[in-house]
């Protein structure tokens, strides 16, 4: 094996194991939710809403990501990645290592802030050096492989985090986290070359009056609110109590749910990866992140599409499952599909845009066009669950991705006229 494939295979492995971590959280947020009782929650003496607590399990990690963004990715263009990509792996280590004494909301929500940092510096790095070790034209098809790998963590993450917290509770699925980041970092530290790319100056003020970096910022802007609900609120969805509008699955159960969403994505990644490379991007954004809002809009249907077929059943190792179940893991299979036509080709547009002005801060620009959103949509959705019902989370998340893609395609139009799609 070449040292070029083992740079490569030592970022895929970096990409696996951040990927088994945050899915392995994203699974047990509903039994987290049950766990640590955020009703009753208290700051300076005010009792906050249950709703905006949930927000935040979620919220603060989109935070404390928001503002790490720009200082990672300006040291990463200044100096040498793979010396952050080290430092930001070790800060995940620290972290998920502390997660099993968690003990309250709080501090939950503070230990998901740091997991936001070392999520951030290590997804940023590893993309950045991936896109940047890559050849301009098989770039979507490196970074399709590069997210496939980390799809296939959240797959074997979900799975593996909903039957050790079945069996043995939270503190063996963290302890499982930090052996997968131990080896990726002694991965990094043996095969990753140093980087010797130095980008002067403050790429950020360059790359964010980019025009193809605009466009598309209309539709990422929007898409931010539409899959952080319904990625977050898919496995809540699944997991909680019926009498939060939820289904009441057991933990592998709500592993299965998430799963179905990574495993389509992870395949189809590498193939709409390497079409893109050929075909151009603009046309797999707007086709994926417009299918993905209308499964969204109908994830709500799983109960009478169940109720229809009769899929009420008990299984070995899972236990009984409502009728609504197996019609949600169905649409969260739809959902990987059509976000796979999407992430590869987005990525790569940015990747392409910063190629010699600073990789890592053209993919920071990319992280801050999703913050606004990804705060505020747990938020929302914790707002619309306790107040609207559970359905209407799916409905305005899909409709932001519908607007997105729509929003999108006019601009496309306006500034290339009716073949805008074919352009880039």
């Amino acid at each position: 094996m070449n040292e070029r494939r083992l740079q490569f295979w030592s970022l895929y492995l970096t990409r696996f194991a951040q990927g088994f971590g945050f899915i392995a959280l994203t699974t047990l947020l509903g039994p987290y939710i049950t766990e640590l009782d955020p009703t009753a929650t208290t700051i300076f003496g005010l009792t906050i809403g249950a709703g905006i607590v949930i927000g935040l399990f979620t919220s603060g990690f989109t935070l404390a990501q928001t503002a790490a963004v720009i200082p990672i990715a300006w040291g990463g263009d200044r100096y040498d990645k793979r010396t952050f990509l080290l430092l930001t792996i070790g800060i995940g280590i620290v972290v998920y290592a502390l997660f099993p004494f968690v003990s309250s909301p709080w501090g939950f929500i503070g230990m998901r802030a740091l997991q936001g940092i070392a999520v951030t510096g290590a997804g940023l790095m590893s993309l950045s050096l991936v896109g940047q070790i890559a050849d301009s034209g098989s770039r979507a098809n490196a970074i399709g492989k590069a997210n496939a790998a980390g799809l296939a963590a959240s797959i074997f993450g979900s799975i593996a985090a909903g039957l050790i917290y079945d069996a043995l509770g939270f503190g063996p699925v963290f302890t499982v986290i930090v052996v997968l980041l131990v080896i990726a970092w002694i991965g990094v530290y043996a095969f990753l070359e140093p980087d010797e790319t130095r980008i002067e100056g403050f790429p950020f003020s360059d790359l964010a009056v980019n025009r193809k970096i605009a466009t598309i910022a209309s539709f990422r802007a929007q898409y931010a609110v539409a899959v952080t609900l319904v990625r977050t609120w898919v496995p809540i969805y699944a997991g909680v109590a019926v009498v939060d509008g939820g289904l009441a699955v057991s933990g592998l159960a709500i592993s299965f749910t998430v799963a179905s969403e990574k495993f389509t994505n992870m395949l189809c990644q590498p193939v709409t990866g390497r079409l893109s490379d050929r075909r151009g991007r603009a046309a797999f954004v707007f086709a994926g992140g417009g299918a993905y809002g209308l499964i969204a809009i109908a994830i709500p249907s799983s109960t009478w599409i169940g109720t229809a077929t009769g899929t009420a059943v008990a299984l070995p190792l899972i236990g009984s499952v409502p009728a609504a179940y197996f019609p949600l893991v169905g649409f969260s299979a739809l959902l990987g599909i059509a976000d796979a036509f999407r992430e590869p080709a987005s990525m790569a547009l940015f990747a392409d845009e910063g190629d010699g002005e600073g990789v890592a801060s053209s993919f920071g620009i990319r992280e801050l066009i999703w913050r606004p959103g990804s705060v505020a949509g747990p938020l929302l959705g914790g707002w619309l669950m306790t107040s609207l019902g559970m359905a209407w989370v799916f409905y305005v998340g899909g409709a932001f991705a519908v607007t997105g893609a729509l929003t999108f395609l006019a601009i496309l139009i306006w500034t290339h006229g009716a073949g805008g799609l074919r352009k880039w």
